[in-house]
């Protein structure tokens, strides 16, 4: 219902935003013909007024008719750079008016999208620790519940520090540290993590040893972490993640692949916009804030880095860094 509000509003404003702006010009139109008849009417009582008998008469009369040509062109020109200014004003405040919609859309979805992210494992880690407490279990079942509970964990300070530094990084009042890191350590660190939380999907990893970068771990260990958990949203649960490092020609590749739904051609860019993601917060089933990709390029970016997707063969999508 939210998002048939927003279209619905956005569709309304841009009716009445149309229907001003063609008033605003039939006004200027109608400004016209009436300076228009006006100079006409002017014109035709200095004719009446010039005597034909007087000796300057032909030369007064090209006067009269001169005058009346030179208002008409400053009356076009004058409208024409009035029509220009209210155009470009238009098409300017129309599209500042469209975005600002849009960015208010995004920012709702996230609202709503962040709350059941919190929510969730919350309640599950919450249900885990109270079943442990008030039940007798053995140890086995124990460890299943509390295994769930730390999953959970991580997946909310994750969720947390995402918001966190996408914010800092925002305003800009974030010092990175700028050391030498081997990329393949990150990749290891990452995928091994991934691995023992979820042990029933299928990561595999393959990276050249020794591989370094001037830049801040962390911040790589987050960025790597977002696209794989991207990954694991989106592609079936029964196909496998595969992460790439590699050193080719002087250009330093780390590839993220899935065999999930791919990524529509229109939309390829967009995913890394903040807060945007795919379709509509009331019917998407899979999690997710909207901040993931948005931060994993802030990120790149600011490790002079570069990051894109492209399209996985036979299906899927391949997250591609170059450095």
């Amino acid at each position: 219902m939210a998002y048939t509000n927003k279209v619905f509003r956005f569709g309304n404003f841009s009716f009445w935003f149309w229907i001003l702006l063609v008033y605003v010009v039939a006004a200027l139109v109608w400004w016209f013909i009436t300076l228009e008849r006006q100079n006409n009417a002017m014109t035709e009582l200095k004719l009446t007024q010039l005597k034909k008998d007087h000796p300057q008469y032909v030369l007064q009369y090209n006067d009269v008719l001169k005058m009346r040509q030179r208002n008409t062109a400053k009356y076009v020109g004058e409208g024409i750079a009035f029509l220009a200014l209210i155009i470009l004003g238009a098409v300017f405040v129309y599209r500042s008016i469209r975005k600002q919609m849009e960015y208010n859309s995004l920012q709702q979805n996230f609202m709503m999208a962040i709350t059941h992210e919190l929510k969730t494992p919350i309640a599950t880690t919450r249900l885990s620790l109270e079943t442990v407490l008030r039940r007798k279990l053995d140890e086995v079942q124990q460890q299943k519940l509390l295994l769930s509970a730390l999953s959970e964990t991580n997946r909310l300070n994750i969720l947390t520090n995402n918001i966190l530094l996408a914010s800092q990084m925002e305003e800009k009042n974030f010092q990175r540290d700028n050391e030498e890191i081997n990329l393949a350590d990150v990749v290891e660190t990452v995928v091994s993590d991934y691995k023992n939380r979820f042990p029933q999907r299928t990561i595999e990893a393959s990276a050249d040893k020794d591989v370094f970068i001037q830049g801040d771990e962390l911040l790589l260990q987050i960025a790597l972490s977002n696209l794989i958990d991207n990954s694991l949203k989106y592609a079936p649960k029964e196909s496998p993640v595969y992460v790439d490092l590699m050193d080719e020609d002087d250009v330093l590749q780390l590839k993220v692949s899935d065999e999930g739904t791919g990524v529509p051609d229109p939309e390829k860019k967009r995913i890394f916009e903040k807060f945007y993601r795919s379709g509509n917060e009331n019917t998407r089933k899979a999690k997710g804030t909207g901040l993931g990709l948005y931060l994993t390029k802030k990120i790149i970016e600011d490790h002079n880095g570069d990051i894109f997707v492209m399209d996985n063969t036979p299906h899927g999508s391949i997250f591609v860094i170059q450095f």
